[in-house]
């Protein structure tokens, strides 16, 4: 329910630092499930051309149906996400996007940057409407290149940075200075805003750092042209619809790979460090 959730400290944390987390939301057994599965999905999609996209040198990621992953309803559906949701995007929010992004051995730091460009609403309005989730399938160590984030840079004008996205290497000491290392453990689960300035870091471990990653917007700004979700109809009758109501989706009759769209040019230029 969600008076068992602060929503003053929800909208605090994702207006001021741009981040919020709630601890221990998902039993490991479930989490440890969702890391067999995200292993075999790359894998999978790592024979089609296509089927992978790059965020990187030795990262990548994938979008995926929902179906195709059991625990997407447990984590859609969890109390504190649904509050999230309701509370920053609105009783009518729309979940768009879902996949995962896995950095390997040899992951490079990525160039600090926005996923998305300002609007007039992020920039003068100063409204959130979209916020991305994010769940960790191990336990984070600083060798495993977890997420830096740069807290309350969401509101940094940034106009004329490339696509909008990518701050010039003069601005990059101060997001060092600012940078907060994210070292989650399954079960736990985030929600940040894609404009406050982060990057992945290098993985310099011995094993991949999967982390699913769920998309969700104000439903007076969804784009069928943008994200997306692919469903058939025999998932939307299994559901609740507490997960179904909020789904923006488009029919299909084929459960399997997906084709990936979205490419982030941004991150593949060699602008590392």
């Amino acid at each position: 329910m969600h008076q068992d959730y602060d929503i003053a400290a929800i909208m605090g944390g994702l207006y001021g630092d741009g981040i919020v987390a709630l601890r221990g939301a998902f039993p490991r057994e479930l989490v440890e499930s969702l890391h067999r599965q995200c292993l075999a999905l790359y894998e999978e999609a790592a024979r089609i051309p296509g089927g992978a996209v790059p965020r990187g040198p030795n990262r990548w990621y994938v979008a995926v149906q929902p179906e195709r992953v059991e625990g997407f309803v447990e984590i859609a559906s969890h109390p504190w996400f649904v509050a999230v949701c309701e509370a920053v995007l609105g009783p009518g929010y729309k979940v768009v996007e879902f996949g995962f992004d896995i950095p390997f051995p040899g992951a490079a730091d990525q160039p600090w940057h926005r996923d998305f460009p300002a609007d007039a609403d992020n920039a003068f309005g100063r409204r959130l409407s979209s916020l991305a989730f994010n769940l960790t399938t191990i336990d984070t160590r600083p060798e495993h290149g977890p997420l830096e984030i740069a807290p309350g840079t969401q509101w940094d004008e940034i106009r004329g940075a490339k696509a909008e996205m990518f701050p010039s290497r003069r601005q990059w000491d101060r997001y060092r200075s600012l940078a907060e290392q994210k070292l989650p453990q399954r079960g736990d689960i985030s929600a940040r805003t894609g404009l406050t300035i982060h990057r992945g870091t290098a993985n310099v471990s011995d094993e991949p750092r999967p982390m699913f990653i769920i998309g969700v917007v104000a439903d007076d700004v969804t784009d069928a042209d943008g994200h997306q979700l692919q469903v058939t109809s025999g998932f939307l009758e299994r559901i609740p619809p507490v997960v179904r109501n909020h789904l923006f989706y488009r029919l299909t009759n084929t459960v399997g790979p997906l084709e990936q769209r979205h490419m982030i040019e941004g991150l593949l230029d060699g602008t590392y460090e």
